[in-house]
């Protein structure tokens, strides 16, 4: 069975930084895409930004510029590195992995942005 657990979340003043990790554990599996979403109560989850295979990135127009994904596949881990945070960017973080023909996601980790 694989599993994704995130970690680095906590509570950070506006124009700060956070960094995001999460580590997949299990056995038998291939890691494709990853992916960062987040979901503030109430609202629908949304996605931040992938991480391919080869390395290339993509964002969502809110975080470019600011945030920056990243993936080691040595350590089958995938990284979010948070700056000039906002309040608008407190969430639950989530990180989401492709395992062949399934996405896998954590539980998530909670990043709390104070004006």
């Amino acid at each position: 069975q694989v599993k994704l657990v995130e970690s680095g979340g906590g509570l950070v003043q506006a124009g700060g930084s956070l960094r995001l990790s999460c580590v997949v554990s299990g056995s038998g599996f291939s890691l494709g895409a990853m992916y960062w979403h987040r979901q503030v109560p109430g609202r629908q989850r949304e996605w931040v930004a992938t991480v391919y295979g080869g390395g290339s990135t993509v964002y969502q127009d809110s975080v470019k510029g600011r945030f920056t994904i990243s993936r080691d596949n040595i350590k089958n881990s995938l990284y979010l590195q948070m700056s000039s945070l906002k309040p608008e960017d407190t969430a639950v973080y989530y990180c989401g992995a492709q395992l062949g023909s399934s996405t896998s996601w954590g539980q998530g980790t909670q990043v709390t942005v104070s004006s």
